[in-house]
């Protein structure tokens, strides 16, 4: 209880100081904010490397030099595609029709830090937040708070070395649920920028404040017959393997026609993946939820030895990639088909291309609605098939759907933050950046006059008399010569 106590008054002490930096960061210009972001710039890709290696060492999860790139991406990608954007002031003038765009920063900011991704996550959102105007108050998950912690000094200290105001970048030191849930309510907060499990983000949507929040991923990845088929098993374990699978856009299913079964299937063995025996089925698919109904953590971001021997399995190869599951159902009961953010791919195979496509909308509306789905064909009638009919707000067509999705090996905006939009109890369907953490006043000229809009609805009325008469003097004479 004295725990819990400690973190809401460190939240409240936090959002004081933050409440105070807002006004200051009000005050700068573009300029000012550009010089901010481009010193956490180069800080995050100073230090990412070792942060890399901290977030691996402390949370378990995937690979230091794949969490390295991710530092990189967030760190150099996402602020060279947001360098150049204009966030506050005037953005647009449309002397035509007499409206100019003012932004407007939103105000403090809960980031809310999951442990798959945290010390990328630390850098993406405190460029896209700082870029718009905002300061922000990290919620850090308590798995990973040293490397959390540490990525937020880094930031804090070149952004302020660069001008920002003292508190514009700060965390939670003590995190517990009090301290999340007072951070989310407290009425300095504006926005939730809130990525995690399924309840943390609920959890922010139901908390009064504004949120943007993501939902899980369950993408499958459907392989048509028109495509490269070495090409696109490649990419699948490209993109699964990448990190050990902890990005929420990777691959959770292989989907395949029955005609395309052999080629296939051969293929996913030939480049690592290895096909669980009926028995090595049933035994990891007691492994991948627990009681719950969720994820069970220990699959998560672990390497294909550690999950074979946690869950029991027996002569697994060792240089096998990933664990590939035939799976024939969804939802309660399959647990292959939920997401499965480690080296776990279920694997189906349908009579047809009908029955594909009705098993994606099957397993997007189970788990992952809103969020990615992966094609890999050469036939852009059956992309767009596809695309139009799927429930996801991004559609990856022949690229690692990991990479792809956060805009790595595709131009999609890039970042760690893939809203869901409706269909996935999302408020956002973008790639969220800074132009989703601001608001925008409109300033708008005179045109009318009321006198206009009268005059107008008279000369209407007057049009609609005269055109009825028009009307019924042309049907009169019409009817006349008729008679004659």
């Amino acid at each position: 209880m004295d725990k819990d106590l400690a973190s809401v008054q460190e939240v409240r002490d936090l959002l004081k100081q933050a409440k105070e930096a807002q006004h200051k960061l009000a005050a700068m210009n573009q300029q000012q904010l550009d010089a901010i972001c481009a010193a956490i710039s180069r800080a995050g890709l100073e230090h990412a490397r070792r942060l890399g290696a901290m977030a691996a060492e402390e949370t378990g999860f995937g690979v230091p030099e794949h969490k390295e790139i991710k530092n990189r991406f967030a760190a150099g990608t996402v602020y060279e595609a947001i360098k150049d954007l204009k966030t506050v002031g005037i953005l647009a003038r449309d002397k035509e029709h007499g409206t100019v765009d003012v932004g407007v920063p939103v105000g403090v900011v809960a980031g809310i830090v999951p442990s798959t991704n945290p010390t990328s996550t630390i850098l993406y959102k405190s460029l896209i937040c700082l870029k718009a105007g905002n300061p922000v108050v990290f919620s850090p998950h308590p798995g990973a708070v040293n490397c959390i912690t540490e990525t937020v000094n880094i930031v804090r200290r070149a952004a302020e070395s660069a001008g920002a105001p003292a508190g514009a970048v700060q965390t939670i030191t003590t995190p517990t649920l009090d301290a999340t849930q007072a951070l989310m309510k407290h009425p300095n907060t504006r926005l939730i920028l809130a990525t995690g499990g399924g309840a943390m983000v609920k959890s922010a949507y139901s908390s009064g404040t504004p949120a943007i929040g993501v939902g899980a991923g369950n993408g499958p990845a459907y392989i048509h017959k028109s495509a490269d088929v070495a090409a696109a098993v490649r990419r699948i374990l490209d993109s699964k393997t990448f990190d050990n699978g902890t990005i929420c856009a990777s691959e959770q299913s292989v989907i395949v026609t029955r005609e395309m079964e052999p080629q296939v299937t051969a293929e996913l063995k030939k480049q690592g993946a290895y096909l669980l025996s009926d028995e090595q089925h049933k035994a990891l698919s007691k492994f991948i939820l627990r009681p719950n109904g969720t994820m069970n953590p220990a699959i998560v971001g672990k390497s294909v030895q550690t999950v074979a021997e946690l869950a029991g399995l027996k002569n697994i190869p060792q240089n096998a990639r990933v664990l590939l599951a035939k799976e024939t159902g969804v939802g309660k009961g399959y647990p292959y088909s939920n997401e499965k953010l480690g080296l776990i791919l279920a694997y189906y195979v349908e009579d047809n291309e009908d029955a594909v496509l009705r098993r994606c909308q099957e397993i997007l509306n189970y788990e992952g609605a809103g969020h990615t789905f992966a094609i890999h064909a050469n036939d852009d009638a059956v992309v767009e098939r596809f695309a139009v009919a799927v429930p996801a707000s991004r559609v990856m067509v022949n690229t690692p759907a990991a990479l792809g999705g956060i805009g790595a090996t595709t131009d999609l905006f890039p970042a760690l933050t893939l809203g869901c939009g409706a269909v996935g109890g999302s408020s956002s369907s973008n790639n969220i950046g800074p132009l989703d953490l601001i608001n925008i006043k409109r300033i708008a000229y005179g045109k009318r006059e009321l006198s206009d809009l009268m005059r107008g609805g008279e000369q209407s009325r007057s049009q609609t008399l005269s055109c009825s008469s028009e009307q019924i003097d042309a049907l009169v004479r019409e009817i006349c010569r008729k008679l004659q």
